[in-house]
């Protein structure tokens, strides 16, 4: 019997099943989404007239469109505006926790999770945003998802996706002072994609 990485571990105890073609629908532990990917996924299901499957698995924060200068609602931004009122509308339609502002939980999407404890080890998480490597200090898989995929997990808890390759690195050696973990990885990245 072959040894098996983290990642197959999860991957296999959140398999739902196979599908034709290679893909694996895989159920998502986790979903997290925010004011810039959300608005067409609910506006899909509205559309199609399709509750969400699970709101206790989905949370919601502000994210990429808050001012950093001044908070004071509404918005200077009126598009910035019209974004937040649509995730707590859609929230509040859907029963999905948000953690809005002024709540003390609201935050960078790929923080607040860890923070509030909600990554777990073992588990799987999905969020439309590209960058979900933080979940993987936590023992978790992420996936970055598209606002399709977004729909998709919203209305079945699920992803439709082949499994990713996984990479070894192994680094040895001692690191020189003022190096560390991210710059090791900046320097993979670049050698192999730069």
């Amino acid at each position: 019997m072959s040894s098996q990485t983290l990642y197959d571990k999860i991957w296999d105890l959140h398999r739902v099943r196979e599908l034709t073609g290679g893909s694996t629908q895989l159920f998502v532990g986790l979903h997290l989404i925010h004011e810039v990917t959300s608005p067409q996924a609910f506006a899909a299901l509205e559309e199609k007239g399709l509750p969400v499957h699970s709101p206790d698995r989905t949370i919601a924060t502000v994210d990429h469109i808050v001012p950093t200068t001044n908070q004071i609602r509404p918005f200077a931004d009126p598009l910035a505006e019209k974004m937040l009122k649509t995730l707590e509308s859609n929230c509040k339609q859907y029963g999905i926790e948000f953690f809005q502002l002024g709540s003390g939980n609201q935050g960078i999407v790929h923080v607040i999770a860890p923070e509030a404890g909600l990554t777990q080890p073992g588990m799987t998480v999905a969020c439309g945003d590209s960058h979900t490597s933080t979940h993987g200090a936590f023992g978790a898989i992420a996936f970055g998802i598209g606002t399709s995929q977004v729909r998709d997990v919203l209305a079945s808890q699920t992803l439709t996706m082949k499994k990713l390759k996984v990479r070894r690195i192994w680094f040895d050696g001692e690191l020189q002072k003022g190096v560390f973990a991210k710059d090791l990885i900046l320097h993979v990245i670049q050698k192999t994609w730069g």
